[in-house]
This record gives structure tokens, sequence and C-alpha cells, in this order.
């Protein structure tokens, strides 16, 4: 009896912990200002995420958003104070300046609410090192999205090199991510009021492109810091952006390799893209699904068309519900990875530290 009474008990508790690994995540969605909240609210309904609560003290940004999206204001909130005494989010997403980005964790870290800021993961190393700190003493996840983590092409590239080690050692990798400028491809007013400001952004062109090469290297080198950084950070428009850079070169030194970040707001079209040299050939991510490489023995360069990857490596938002359900486990070497972006941060700080002194910095 004893028995039938505790396998009951186990396949009821199993059943809830199903259910419960199932549910959609509650999300409390921070701030409108990045451009890049469009993304969560233009994905189609997978059932993994559903957005219960958004923060947005800007009443005007807000109904602009309802009426493209179709959320009542009701669900909008003007602090998340208010969102907290009001909905239940097991997770939180932060749309807002890169400087708020420390707010939102001193917020939610010790309700045990998980969080994911966009890209890059602080303005400082200082706010970088206390949200760091935070997390770690809440036993939270702390993820940083970039579109690059999900492109296919991305992931070939380092299956090649760390997995396979088809190009032998790495000796250069070099990448670049960049547009027009966020004035000239019309960004809208408050993303472009703190994206052009020293404090909101903690920079120009090299924190808003150049930690997409940052988050590449560090997990390309698995983990392994520069030595040394080396930066000219320039402005070619200050009438435009008389506050910030718009071009930013970045070298990187290793011991035995080289990481080239070239981060612009200059370029005549948008790109990301990235180069890995080694030993024994060499790969190109022309874009999310476009490949091409040349391996030892190979006498001509190769070019293929990928595939999307998997679900819930496709999206953010799929991802970001997965690891607080429990599905994936997110490692340090891992590009949305806290100890990854930490080191992002770091090498950003030493790029503008460098530009500013013309000399190369130590980490």
């Amino acid at each position: 009896m004893r028995l039938l009474l505790l396998t009951c008990i186990f396949l009821l508790f199993s059943k809830s912990a199903t259910a419960q690994s199932d549910k959609p995540v509650n999300i409390g969605v921070v701030g409108l200002t990045h451009s890049h909240v469009h993304w969560i609210f233009g994905r189609e309904d997978r059932g993994d995420i559903e957005v219960v609560g958004i923060v947005e003290p800007n009443q005007e940004l807000a109904q602009r958003f309802s009426k493209q999206y179709g959320f009542p204001m009701s669900m909008v909130y003007p602090s998340m104070e208010a969102m907290i005494e009001t909905v239940e989010v097991e997770a939180v997403t932060a749309f807002g300046s890169i400087s708020e980005h420390l707010a939102v964790v001193q917020t939610f870290a010790p309700l045990g609410i998980h969080v994911m800021v966009e890209k890059p993961l602080a303005v400082s190393v200082a706010h970088a090192r206390e949200m760091e700190a935070l997390a770690k003493k809440h036993n939270i996840h702390l993820l940083t999205n970039y579109e690059t983590t999900w492109y296919a092409s991305n992931q070939e590239a380092y299956r090649l090199l760390n997995e396979e080690g088809a190009l032998g050692d790495v000796r250069k990798v070099v990448v670049h991510d960049g547009h027009e400028g966020p004035m000239e491809i019309g960004v809208n007013r408050e993303f472009l009021d703190w994206l052009t400001d020293p404090v909101g952004n903690g920079g120009g062109a090299v924190i808003d492109f150049g930690c997409y090469g940052a988050n590449l290297l560090t997990w390309l080198m698995k983990g392994e810091k520069p030595t040394a950084v080396t930066a000219v950070l320039q402005q070619f428009k200050p009438e435009i952006y008389p506050k910030v850079d718009d071009e930013a070169t970045i070298i990187l030194h290793y011991p035995k390799a080289q990481g080239i970040i070239q981060a612009s707001w200059n370029w005549p079209f948008s790109r990301k893209d990235m180069e890995v040299y080694g030993q024994h050939g060499y790969v190109i991510a022309a874009d999310n699904l476009t490949f091409k490489s040349r391996l030892k023995g190979e006498r001509h360069e190769q070019s293929r068309r990928l595939e999307p990857r998997a679900y819930p490596y496709d999206d953010p938002f799929s991802f970001f519900a997965a690891v607080v359900r429990g599905k994936i486990e997110v490692s340090a070497q891992d590009l949305s990875a806290l100890e990854n972006n930490v080191t992002v941060v770091e090498i950003l700080e030493a790029a503008k530290k460098s530009a500013e002194t013309g000399t190369t910095v130590d980490l």
C-alpha cells in the first residue's frame, strides 16, 4: 500500500513538473526605447513566452507600440515597481538604454527574476561587475542578446575551428559590424537620444557595434581574454554625432592570435560578417546563412547556404524561455553567458581608454 501511495505521489509530481516546464514563461518587457524591442512583439507566437507586462514611462511611445502591435495600454506600467505589484513575472527583457541595465538587475535579481538585456551587458566594468555579483548572489540567469548569436554561419565557423580542428590554431579573426549610421537609417527619436549619448550608451559605434566582435572573439577563443587592446576611435561626422565616435577599429592581442574588430556608422551598406583564419584554412561567415571556406587540400574557396538554426537556438526569446525552464544549461563560454559578456565590457572599456591615451592597454 505504501509503495502504491509513493508511486502515485511520484506520478503527480512528475505531471506537475512537466506541465510547469511546458507552460509559457511570463515575461515583462522593461523599456521600449531600444528599437530591437520590435523583435519580441513581432515574432510569431511559439507558445514559449507570454508578455504579461510592459514598463515604459513615455506614454506617447507606449501608445505607438500599442497601436502597432495591438496590446492594451492597461499592460503598460510607469515603473518596474508598479509592474511587480500588479503582475507576476518570471523573467524580464530589458529594452532601454545600456546605462539602465544595472537598475533592471538591481530591481529584479533580489526577487529571483531572470533577466536578459540587449547587447552589450553594461556601459562600464563597474556596472558589469555589480550586475554579475547580483546575479550570482540571487542565483538568476543574466543573459545578453546579440543578433549574431543566432547566425548559423557563426556556429559553423566555431564548429570547424574548435570542434573539428579543421583550421588548426586560430591566427586572425576579423569582424565587421556596422551600417550607414543610426540617423541615416532612420532609427526612432527615443532610441537615437540615448544611442548617441556617451552616458546612455557608453560611446558610439565602438559600443553599438564593437560589442559584437568582442563577444564573438571571446567565444571563439573559448573564454580566453586578450592580453592587451589597441583602438582608434574617430568622428567622421561630428555635425551629426558630436558627442560620440562614429568609427572604431579595435585590435585584440592574444599570445598566438590577433582579433580585429571594425565597427562603423559610416559604411554604405549594413553588414555583419566574420572571417576566421587558421594555420590550415579560413572560413567566412558572410551573413546569417552564407558560409564560405577554404581548407587544407582544397584548391578553391567553397561557398554554401546553411540551414537556419533549430528551435530554440534560432530565437533569443525561445532560448531564454528554455534556459528559465531548465531545458538548456548556459556554459560560461556561451555567447549569451554572463562571463563572456563581462569580458566584452572589459574589452570595450579598454578600447575607449586606448583611444583616449593613444596607447595599448593591458588587460
